[in-house]
């Protein structure tokens, strides 16, 4: 098998109305919350377009041909699995399975994270066993292995505080690099006080 170095996996949903950013939502309305996630997503190509290594985006509905996404920069799949755990599982498996050594998996909603974050996390990973972006809100918005490790993916509840502290117990034997603390945009309150945001804000100011 080819050995490959590596590999990105970025997890998007489809930008559809009424169906991405639902916390933000019910502050801010779907408009606006499609809006911001639309914004987002650009952000996430800009920081991801010029990465080396291989890309792959993971939509949550159906692969998008023409979109955002360059289909000559970024191989384009579908998640499949249960819940978040399975479907990241999955999708480190397929990379691991294809012959790549470096593994990162983030999100599509990250407005703190730029190109060379990602080039830090890859390069943590020459001496590390994990990679973690830790979030504030308790989750993570980055994760990088070596080798698939089933347990993170297991037993966690999605979407809440707990995430990054159980994911920490479940490889406290690894050798873990701790990346800087990031803020994503799940709340009104992530973004109310950031200026690239207030285009999207302006019918709920004051």
């Amino acid at each position: 098998m080819k050995i490959k170095k590596n590999l990105l996996l970025i997890f998007t949903r489809n930008p559809e109305l009424g169906k991405c950013k639902t916390r933000l939502a019910a502050t801010i309305g779907d408009h606006a919350a499609l809006e911001i996630y639309k914004f987002l997503l650009n952000h996430t190509v800009t920081i991801t377009k010029n990465l080396g290594g291989e890309k792959h985006v993971y939509y949550s509905e159906c692969v998008w041909e023409n979109d955002i996404w360059d289909n000559l920069r970024f191989d384009k799949k579908l998640q499949q699995g249960d819940d978040l755990g399975q479907r990241m599982q999955n999708a480190f498996e397929n990379g691991f399975n294809s012959g790549f050594e470096k593994i990162i998996i983030i999100g599509s909603d990250m407005y703190d994270l730029s190109q060379s974050d990602l080039e830090e996390a890859f390069s943590k990973l020459e001496a590390n066993e994990f990679v973690i972006g830790p979030a504030e809100d308790g989750g993570y918005y980055l994760l990088g292995m070596k080798a698939l490790t089933h347990s993170v993916f297991q037993n966690k509840s999605w979407g809440t505080e707990t995430v990054l502290s159980d994911t920490i117990k479940d490889i406290e034997d690894k050798k873990v690099f701790m990346l800087p603390a990031k803020n994503d945009v799940d709340h009104y309150e992530d973004i109310k006080d950031i200026e690239a945001f207030q285009p999207y804000l302006k019918h709920i100011k004051e």
